[in-house]
């Protein structure tokens, strides 16, 4: 249990260098996680040297660890997004969103990522004002995008897709999906790799130093460029004390069963799509392609991975109660950075250092386009950019000093509405 089972299952790593000495491109980019290596990406294929800087590995962060779920729109809903940005804003966030998952299937099929892409997104709801919510973001998609990848299930519907009587009711995204997040990661590396971007593992920033040529350092070398590009996300480690103010780490973890055979994975999972809960601290779970029941939730005020694991399986059971005999063979965690607003901080200072973090539990998808916008914007045209730029965000009271005892206070007031 000592590592994940995407690590089990992940394709053989292509390894790269330690940054070493001095070296020169049009971009530097922090971080070789999704943003950072779809950004990587464009930029390559638009004609600019670009370097990335890895602290570990391909995919360490967020991009190897999450639950491997995609799906249209945000955190919040479109209602309470529509209400943070205005209609046309919100109209244009939604677009992007849907063109995320698009641009993210273009991907994989075009580099030959094996990452076990699936279709079909469920949003599960555990209790009738979360059936009324989800009614709602329906109506509201379907009115004001024009979106018709939403169906609705009653409760005599699921056993189609789950066969769990703990839901009563669910909205079906047949454009969602979910895949090996790993994989998917390693897949997008070796890309950048072959379009000419330079990549650097075990390879920390120690310091950006801003200006109109920017300089990046590491333990033993260094990158000057005329644009960085910061896309550590939860993992950025302070590196600038203002974007980390914006964001809180939040711990998730997700077990992995021993592999359960197919045809009791599908009794259970008919269907083979992906499931998120309707609860705040939701959980999440999924089918891999070996027929493991991989299930993942957020902090639960639970410091320890393996209480964590622990309580992880119970809400297992109480979703499969049929599982009470299966063995746990994998627990992991990581790390999730959420805003304030549970909506995507994406944006620009000082004219040449971009920057992606919080995609609060939607980075699957939407870290793609944000590494595509990002890369419109160095090349000239923010007018996409600014879509995600104009998104007002607010630093966490306190700063970074005051996040950790505001998660558990906050943790806390939901896990108590959860149950209610």
């Amino acid at each position: 249990m000592n590592i994940s089972y995407y690590d089990a299952s992940a394709l053989a790593r292509a390894g790269y260098p330690r940054l070493k000495g001095a070296q020169t491109a049009d971009v530097c980019i922090v971080g070789a996680g999704y943003t950072g290596l779809c950004a990587a990406l464009d930029l390559a294929a638009a004609g600019l040297s670009v370097i990335v800087l890895e602290s570990e590995r391909i995919g360490f962060g967020a991009s190897g660890r999450n639950g491997g779920q995609i799906a249209t729109g945000y955190s919040p809903g479109m209602i309470d997004t529509e209400a943070l940005v205005g209609p046309e804003d919100a109209r244009r966030l939604w677009d992007l969103s849907a063109e995320a998952i698009r641009l993210q299937k273009e991907r994989i099929a075009h580099h030959n990522i094996a990452c076990d892409l699936k279709a079909g997104e469920l949003y599960a709801a555990v209790k009738p004002r979360h059936r009324d919510w989800l009614l709602e973001e329906q109506e509201h998609c379907e009115k004001n995008y024009g979106y018709r990848d939403y169906r609705w299930l009653e409760q005599e519907e699921l056993g189609d897709y789950i066969n769990s009587e703990r839901f009563c009711g669910g909205l079906l995204d047949s454009s969602g999906g979910h895949l090996h997040p790993l994989n998917y990661a390693l897949g997008l590396g070796r890309a950048a790799h072959d379009a000419g971007v330079q990549i650097f593992e075990d390879s920390r920033v120690e310091d950006v130093k801003k200006g109109k040529t920017a300089v990046v350092t590491t333990e033993e070398g260094s990158v000057t460029a005329r644009y960085v590009v910061l896309a550590g996300n939860a993992y950025l480690a302070d590196l600038d004390h203002s974007l980390a103010a914006k964001i809180i780490p939040v711990d998730a973890c997700i077990i992995a069963t021993e592999p359960l055979g197919e045809v009791r994975a599908k009794a259970l999972m008919p269907a083979n799509i992906c499931v998120s809960d309707t609860n705040f601290n939701l959980d999440y779970f999924r089918m891999s392609s070996d027929h493991r029941l991989l299930y993942g939730g957020q902090d639960k005020l639970i410091s320890k991975r393996t209480m964590a694991g622990a309580a992880l399986r119970e809400n297992m059971l109480a979703t499969f109660p049929e599982l009470e005999d299966v063995k746990i063979d994998y627990i992991w965690g990581g790390k999730v950075a959420v805003t304030r607003n549970l909506l995507p901080d994406v944006g620009r200072m000082d004219g040449n250092i971009y920057y992606a973090q919080g995609y609060s539990g939607q980075g699957v998808p939407l870290s793609g386009i944000a590494g595509r916008l990002i890369a419109e914007a160095i090349q000239g045209d923010a007018g996409r950019f600014d879509v995600f730029a104009r998104i007002p965000h607010k630093a966490f009271p306190g700063g970074t000093a005051l996040r950790v005892p505001l998660l558990s206070i906050a943790r806390l007031y939901y896990e108590l509405r959860d149950a209610l």
